[in-house]
């Protein structure tokens, strides 16, 4: 087992791992950026060491610079996480290459998996299901004219080295298609350095479900349950759960078992997770592959009781998985909330800034994964999730309504956090239902927006209507025309008899 890991990271997954570590009696080293230096990650560790300024390019995505701090402090591992180098083949070959045991998957297969394109590749050649389109780049708009009138509009554009939604495009005619992909294109060379962009069928509201599995280094490959990733924003993750609330024993052992054939095909090894995309009819198609441990790995641990920071440490260690398939089974319910530095009130706009009070919630069935403290100065230089909140209990109710009290007793201040979405989601009809869709938190946002602005409206109209009573009345005393009441005054609606006085007066004179 490994004496020392380094962890090339930042925030609450660099604090997850390192809490993994010392469980284990491994020590642990941090790097850090300048604005980073009080970090809660570098106060957690047991040495930290500082790779350069605030920009991910300079720091955190130098592999020289983590290599040599590895080299000097006698680290024997390193472990990414999730986003900067986690996915990159070529620092997973860099730490072999310098003798560092990379914990994640080997570069080859981060290669074969981290393109869209090859995985589709690899996944056509093993049987696994996938969504109709191209497994290769489009090489000109008149070739993703051809396969959109084969497949059936409307079709999806993706970037083959993309990711976060960006070189994404959905194409609803072929009037829109050359533009779309010029678009596309060019989006994607500039946020991945490659423009490669292919054509799939569009899914109309799927259900973004993945499947966990974990792979030793000596064969033996298992399936962990699947998780609801539906609720997003921007096509960026927001809300997860396991298990999902449409997948029924069969249809988790069939995508388990389709999951393992595709990790197999790549030669898979360690922590990995793959990702689906499920109609209407339940029936589900290979999206793609994340070579790493998962920002919602937590609803995985709490519904297997599998610590998988453990199992990739001791899997980088060369030991065998202490399980079969067979020894796994899924017990109660687990939902997470993406706790992130950004204001709902302002087009979500990031909202770095010094937390000046902070109060967590605890209890039953809560887990929290921060990375955040009272008096911290939260960058604007990096992803801005703060934490995760994971509430947990026997079944889908029960981990909502304790959720929900964990909310209640979640207070931040100093900066915005998204909080209150949480609180609206939950609180849902639909989601409570299990009701969900890719395009689920557009249409309770729009509908929340919309019931905001009558909400807004009421007081104004309020407003009108007492102005417009006030100025009757200001015209009604100042008009010299206006009729006099007996005792001499002038004025008000009182001074004008009523229509039955005047019809009575009138038949008395007759």
């Amino acid at each position: 087992m490994f004496k020392k890991i380094l962890i090339a990271n930042r925030g609450e997954i660099a604090v997850r791992v390192m809490r993994a570590c010392r469980e284990m009696g491994i020590a642990t080293v941090a790097v850090y950026s300048d604005v980073d230096r009080a970090a809660l990650h570098v106060r957690k560790s047991d040495e930290a060491y500082h790779i350069g300024p605030a920009p991910a390019s300079e720091s955190y995505l130098r592999m020289d610079k983590i290599l040599d701090v590895a080299k000097r402090s006698g680290a024997e591992a390193i472990h990414p996480g999730y986003g900067f180098l986690s996915e990159n083949a070529k620092f997973a070959q860099a730490c072999a290459d310098a003798g560092v045991k990379f914990i994640g998957p080997t570069p080859h297969s981060m290669r074969m998996m981290g393109s869209k394109t090859s995985a589709r590749q690899e996944m056509e050649k093993a049987g696994v299901p996938f969504v109709p389109g191209t497994s290769r780049g489009l090489t000109s708009p008149e070739e993703g004219e051809e396969v959109a009138e084969r497949v059936g509009y409307p079709v999806m554009l993706k970037a083959a080295a993309g990711g976060g939604g960006k070189g994404m495009r959905l194409v609803h005619t072929r009037q829109d298609l050359r533009s779309a992909l010029e678009s596309a294109q060019s989006e994607a060379q500039r946020s991945f350095g490659d423009s490669e962009v292919y054509i799939e069928k569009a899914i109309v509201n799927p259900r973004h479900i993945e499947m966990q599995i974990l792979a030793d280094e000596h064969g033996n490959t298992v399936w962990l349950g699947e998780r609801e990733c539906s609720i997003q924003r921007r096509h960026q993750k927001v809300l997860e759960e396991a298990p999902s609330p449409i997948v029924d024993s069969d249809m988790r052992r069939r995508m388990g078992e389709v999951a393992v054939k595709a990790a197999q095909s790549a030669k898979y090894t360690n922590a990995g997770t793959i990702e689906f995309l499920v109609d209407q009819q339940k029936n589900f198609y290979f999206l793609e592959m994340n070579t790493r441990l998962q920002v919602e790995h937590p609803v995985t641990e709490l519904t297997t009781g599998l610590d998988l920071v453990h199992l990739q440490i001791h899997i980088a260690a060369g030991e065998k998985l202490p399980f079969t398939q067979s020894d796994l089974a899924i017990r109660g319910h687990a939902i997470e909330c993406r706790i992130y530095a950004e204001d709902p009130d302002n087009n979500y706009f990031p909202s770095p800034g010094k937390i000046t009070v902070l109060l967590q919630p605890s209890g039953p069935g809560i887990r929290r994964d921060s990375g955040m403290y009272e008096g911290w100065n939260v960058p604007m230089d990096y992803d801005p999730l703060l934490a995760k909140l994971i509430g947990y209990g026997s079944d889908r109710e029960q981990a909502i309504m304790r959720l929900e009290r964990a909310l209640y007793e979640y207070f931040v201040a100093g900066i915005k956090t998204n909080i209150s979405l949480f609180q609206r989601i939950l609180g849902d009809a639909d989601f409570r239902a299990g009701k969900l869709d890719t395009g689920y938190l557009d249409r309770l946002l729009a509908k929340n927006n919309q019931a905001a602005a009558a909400r807004a409206a009421e007081p104004q109209i309020e407003a009108l209507e007492t102005i417009a009573a006030i100025a009757a009345g200001m015209f009604a005393v100042l008009d010299p025309a206006a009729p006099v009441s007996k005792n001499g005054n002038t004025g008000g609606p009182a001074s004008v008899p009523s229509n039955w006085k005047q019809k009575g007066r009138s038949e008395a004179l007759r």
